[in-house]
């Protein structure tokens, strides 16, 4: 391939600087080093602060959403600082900004929630009245409906603050994506890993996308050799959910799609946010038509919701779903 990164003129990653972002960056940096045999300082992680990351005191539906982890960075790839971005797929929008795209995933790794506590060890244990940290809505909706009588506190930051805010007893428990920690290398802190039948995943959690100027062949070609098609076709599916839904952070939304052969199971769930009604479905269909599913699950789910529901839940039934 013509103009390969050198180490004169390096690939340029962005990512956001938080552990996991770039434990995230640095494997997207080794699968593409391996992938066109270049030497790994042909590469330069570029670290960019977002909005998100400033401002950790608030809710994220307060600040204006998930385009709080990535609006920087994608404003430097529009800019040409960086070349191509890392993202964590379950924080993405559904549209991203004209000239980018997203068409590159890397292999998804444990889309399970982990229950993490000092104390108890799973959400069975845990006693009425318990003091549950997280900053969440599809979590808390989920923990509220499924656990009413347990007590929620809002509870930000990067795994290691979170757990200091347990040993400080801010909270007795807490949620934390297995991937995260399986890319941390702290899966010690697992107390136990919660099944999708009891609370379903967040859109795209465990997956890692990369994001690149349309017009950048270049980037484009080398992606393609590390991009994994069975992740691409699973979130894929459970993107064109979350998409007809309207889906942000005022929306408690979950979904996720599972391959086996040429089958792909789609499930999804939609909850008010104060966590007082649920509606759940699911869909198997052929792989080939996982955008197809994801868009008539959600219209199922819709259909089956009171108006109430739609209104409170921040989805508008009426909205145009734009191509995928």
């Amino acid at each position: 391939m013509d103009a390969l990164p050198t180490p004169d003129r390096p690939l340029r990653i962005g990512t956001r600087g938080s552990a996991l972002a770039l434990a995230q960056a640095h494997e997207t940096r080794d699968r593409l080093a391996a992938a066109h045999d270049l030497p790994t300082d042909a590469f330069e992680i570029v670290v960019i602060k977002t909005t998100g990351d400033r401002v950790l005191d608030r809710p994220l539906r307060e600040i204006g959403g998930k385009g709080l982890f990535t609006r920087e960075i994608e404003d430097a790839l529009l800019d040409s600082r960086i070349d191509i971005a890392v993202h964590s797929m379950k924080d993405m929008p559904v549209l991203q900004p004209e000239g980018l795209i997203i068409d590159c995933y890397l292999p998804r790794e444990d889309v399970r929630d982990a229950f993490v506590s000092r104390r108890w060890g799973s959400i069975a244990e845990l006693p009425a009245g318990t003091l549950i940290g997280s900053s969440s809505l599809r979590r808390r909706a989920q923990l509220t409906y499924y656990r009413p009588d347990l007590k929620l506190v809002e509870f930000r930051g990067n795994v290691q603050t979170r757990m200091r805010k347990l040993d400080e007893g801010v909270a007795e428990a807490t949620f934390l994506a297995m991937a995260g920690l399986t890319r941390l290398g702290m899966l010690d802190v697992v107390r136990s890993a919660i099944a999708p039948d009891e609370m379903l995943p967040a859109v795209a959690q465990g997956a890692i996308g990369v994001e690149r100027r349309k017009d950048d062949v270049i980037a484009a070609a080398m992606l393609a050799a590390i991009s994994d098609l069975p992740t691409t076709l699973r979130v894929t599916a459970e993107r064109a959910f979350l998409r007809r839904l309207d889906g942000s952070c005022e929306t408690p939304l979950a979904g996720l799609a599972e391959l086996d052969g040429e089958t792909l199971w789609l499930r999804g769930e939609i909850l008010l946010p104060d966590g007082s009604l649920s509606v759940r479905g699911e869909r198997r269909g052929l792989v080939s038509d996982g955008i197809e599913m994801g868009r008539d699950l959600a219209e199922e789910l819709l259909g089956r919701a009171p108006p109430e529901f739609r209104e409170l839940a921040g989805i508008n039934p009426e909205r145009t779903s734009p191509p995928v």
